[in-house]
């Protein structure tokens, strides 16, 4: 999204290329064709939070080349927005981390100031932007955003839409996971988040609203399951439920190229203020270099390390994930779920944090995990988040027994994984290289001998 005010340009968010989680979403629509030009032109860029759908790690690997030096603002959240910069490589010199609830002037015109999530404090933003006194609200993806405390009357709101940005409940199976059942419950949540949504804009009354976040399929066809069943709510659906409930606000469904003039919108509200594309526009993408991206997935399968089993008894040790009664199967599977031929098939229980052969006798929760190979090492190797995994579609999972304190420790269980590689990938990594040397060495030594 590009906010022009005046001279001055803002970015929010960009994702122009690439997937986001792994290689479970891709884009929905077709950039502009100048696009990444206009992006390395801007004055600043926003970005709200760590997860790939926002933080375009490839979309900022090409920016980097055009402009290293391009402002970036972001919030000073304590899962920082940039912890994996230094391993990905990209160059970016400019990275202002502010914090929240301060105005951050950009000129004698313009100002913003970054808010936080009253849910996800350690990761969600969100912005206000003030113009010459009119102010744009951008809540991205935030569950409560400042915790209610919002202006009210803003010349324009943004928000997220479209829901079914979650593995569940898509990826479990067994027990009471049926098909039905499945689509009850996303249809039930949809509608939910819909009603939410237009309650939070009906409560807030701005001028104008658009649906922000939210513009992604699953179009890997080995994902084509994911993508038939997890429904989502379209933009314009959101929009109409906003003009049923408050006639007087109007709504704005954006597309690649499209532009609101929020000036003519203002003064005259029945005049045309949006100015759609061409009717020539390509609006929807048909190719997403799968194989470019899969590739670099892929590589991390042989990777050295993995040729020894005793890098899983690493990896759960220095996590250091234990003292709860789950035990976990994982089992390494090719694109479509199926079992990998030598790929790796283990359990760790969390109650001691052993590696057993069999499930033990005792009562315990139990889950099994199948995951796509290529995903699950590439987290490994690389300190990835485990979100790649279970937001990106890239495993199954099943329950033993299905109950809700069961979910509690998993959650539990995930939420560790991810705080530990946010804020400790760089050891990991380096330990994990010098295991490798470690098991390489002493596989020398008995070959001597």
């Amino acid at each position: 999204m590009e906010l022009k005010a005046g001279n001055k340009r803002m970015m929010f968010d960009p994702w122009l290329t690439g997937p986001a989680f792994a290689r479970g979403w891709w884009l929905l629509h077709e950039p502009p064709s100048d696009a990444m030009d206009r992006l390395s032109q801007a004055d600043l860029i926003y970005i709200s939070h760590m997860h790939s759908d926002h933080l375009s790690y490839p979309t900022l690997q090409q920016l980097s080349m055009k402009r290293p030096d391009i402002p970036i603002y972001v919030g000073d959240t304590s899962r920082p927005v940039f912890w994996y910069l230094e391993k990905s490589g990209v160059n970016l010199t400019n990275i202002n981390v502010v914090p929240f609830g301060v105005w951050q002037n950009v000129d004698e015109h313009l100002r913003f100031m970054i808010l936080m999530d009253g849910v996800h404090p350690e990761m969600d933003t969100c912005l206000i932007v003030e113009y010459k006194g009119h102010m744009i609200l951008n809540t991205v993806d935030c569950t409560r955003p400042n915790n209610g405390r919002l202006p009210h009357g803003v010349d324009v709101m943004l928000s997220d839409f479209a829901g079914g940005a979650s593995g569940f409940p898509m990826t479990f199976h067994g027990g009471k996971y049926t098909e039905s059942w499945k689509a009850g419950f996303i249809k039930n949540e949809r509608k939910k988040l819909l009603n939410y949504k237009t309650q939070l804009v009906k409560s807030l009354q701005p001028k104008i609203y658009c649906p922000f976040a939210g513009y992604f399929t699953e179009a890997h066809p080995s994902d084509r399951y994911i993508k038939e069943t997890n429904i989502k709510n379209s933009a314009a659906d959101l929009n109409e439920s906003i003009r049923k409930s408050c006639p007087n606000i109007l709504t704005w469904t954006p597309s690649p190229g499209s532009v609101l003039d929020l000036a003519l919108a203002l003064n005259d509200p029945s005049n045309s203020a949006i100015t759609e594309p061409p009717n020539d526009t390509k609006i929807y993408k048909d190719s997403w270099d799968f194989d470019l991206y899969l590739d670099e997935l892929n590589a991390s399968i042989s990777a050295e390390i993995f040729k020894y089993k005793s890098w899983i008894q690493y990896y759960y040790k220095w996590a250091g994930f234990k003292g709860y009664n789950l035990v976990i199967r994982v089992i390494e599977t090719d694109d479509d779920f199926e079992p990998l031929k030598g790929g790796y098939d283990y359990l760790v229980d969390f109650l001691d944090l052993s590696f057993p052969d069999v499930r033990p006798e005792r009562d315990h929760a139990f889950e099994e995990i199948k995951n796509r190979v290529n995903v699950m090492r590439h987290v490994v190797l690389n300190g990835r988040l485990w979100d790649d995994l279970y937001i990106g579609f890239s495993n199954r999972m099943s329950r033993d027994p299905d109950y809700f304190n069961l979910i509690l420790i998993l959650s539990q269980f995930i939420s560790f994984f991810i705080f530990k590689f946010s804020t400790e990938r760089i050891y990991f990594i380096l330990a994990l290289f010098q295991l490798t040397k470690t098991i390489l060495n002493s596989f020398k030594t008995i070959t001597t001998l």
